[in-house]
């Protein structure tokens, strides 16, 4: 069930132009057995040429859809996020909504296999690739769900000061819930003989992330707290977090069996054994930025230690890029932890439901 391709890390929640005006790396990424994806600084994705494609049927009635390959540059294995469909005689349920331009095509792709009315979205997190479509797929009927924290990102989207997410206001989540104890459904749905829950997980890839639980197929969406391509992205400006993450994972680790097909938002699918190496290295990173930190290092200092070094060989993507961003991530969450005390060092309580 796996994609088999090397993918590419860039920015998430960045435009297409706006990622092609970032200064500095050229992107080149080779899937096994094909042509490397060239990608020149100004390139501009051409939205038209894309198709949606059904990549993976996860259980009967239960397909995940992508966009094609080698064109979108934020995704060149795979435009654009993943979306998950669940459809049958009760109609369709969605998990997240594709970027703007692909929301026709997305809603093409589902009627080659059912021709059922679009009931439910729910959005794994705020960043376009996974919202962009809301508010078409809203014009369909549907009724969207979120975690309140992303309806009031899309409200009050962090930089702005007078609020307002510029875009249609019916991709505005209208059913929203909180994060309170972790793993606990905040809503289930029963459709198509499939029990769905969908479960807000604390700030990780943002502060509204949810993962979505398909109980009879055992198969959970885990969104993009997880990579398997690139270095990790915390989304610092949406509520992100490293910490976070390695609470994403532990979370993970208990509502999954050894045989439940873990779906991220990008990348090949996994099982909850893939997700081992991740949370080390993030522990690994962590300790070893916090240490510098200490020292009194500076970021130019962490950054030039090249403390990722013994993860590059196997980290697909576009390393250079990524992991810059990923150390500069972690030393910023770092500067707020307290010094070491007589070799301990008491960690502050986390921010808890509502945040």
């Amino acid at each position: 069930m796996k994609l088999g391709v090397l993918l590419l890390w860039t920015m998430a929640g960045v435009s297409a132009s706006a990622r092609a005006q970032q200064p500095g790396y050229p992107i080149t990424v080779v899937p096994p057995g094909k042509a490397s994806y060239q990608f020149p600084l100004g390139y501009q994705t051409p939205w038209d040429k894309i198709e949606m494609l059904i990549t993976e049927k996860l259980a009967p009635s239960l397909y995940s859809l992508h966009g094609s390959a080698g064109l979108d540059p934020a995704h060149p294995d795979a435009a654009g996020g993943r979306v998950a469909v669940l459809f049958g005689s009760d109609g369709v349920l969605m998990v997240d909504t594709e970027d703007s331009q692909l929301a026709a095509k997305t809603l093409d792709a589902i009627r080659t296999f059912t021709s059922g009315p679009i009931k439910i979205v729910v959005n794994s997190h705020i960043h376009p690739d996974h919202t962009g479509g809301n508010a078409f797929f809203a014009k369909q009927g549907a009724v969207i769900f979120a975690q309140e924290n992303l309806r009031n990102e899309m409200l009050s989207p962090p930089g702005q000061a007078n609020g307002g997410r510029a875009g249609d206001s019916a991709g505005v989540p209208t059913a929203t819930y909180r994060y309170g104890s972790p793993g606990v459904p905040a809503v289930t749905i029963h459709m198509n003989g499939e029990t769905v829950d969908f479960i807000p997980m604390m700030p990780s890839h943002t502060a509204g992330d949810t993962i979505v639980r398909f109980n009879q197929a055992n198969v959970i969406y885990i969104e993009d707290f997880y990579r398997n391509f690139g270095y990790p992205f915390a989304d610092q400006a949406n509520g992100g977090s490293i910490k976070g993450m390695i609470e994403a994972v532990d979370l993970i680790e208990k509502l999954a069996g050894p045989d439940t097909t873990l779906v991220p938002g990008h990348g090949t699918l996994v099982t909850k054994k893939d997700l081992l190496g991740y949370r080390a290295m993030l522990v690994d990173i962590l300790g070893k930025v916090q240490k510098l930190r200490d020292e009194g290092r500076s970021l130019d200092e962490v950054l030039a230690a090249n403390l990722t070094a013994p993860y590059d060989a196997t980290t697909l993507g576009d390393t250079k890029q990524s992991k810059d961003r990923f150390i500069t991530e972690v030393y910023d969450e770092v500067k707020d932890f307290p010094p070491v005390v007589n070799g301990e060092r008491k960690m502050p309580r986390r921010a808890g439901p509502g945040r």
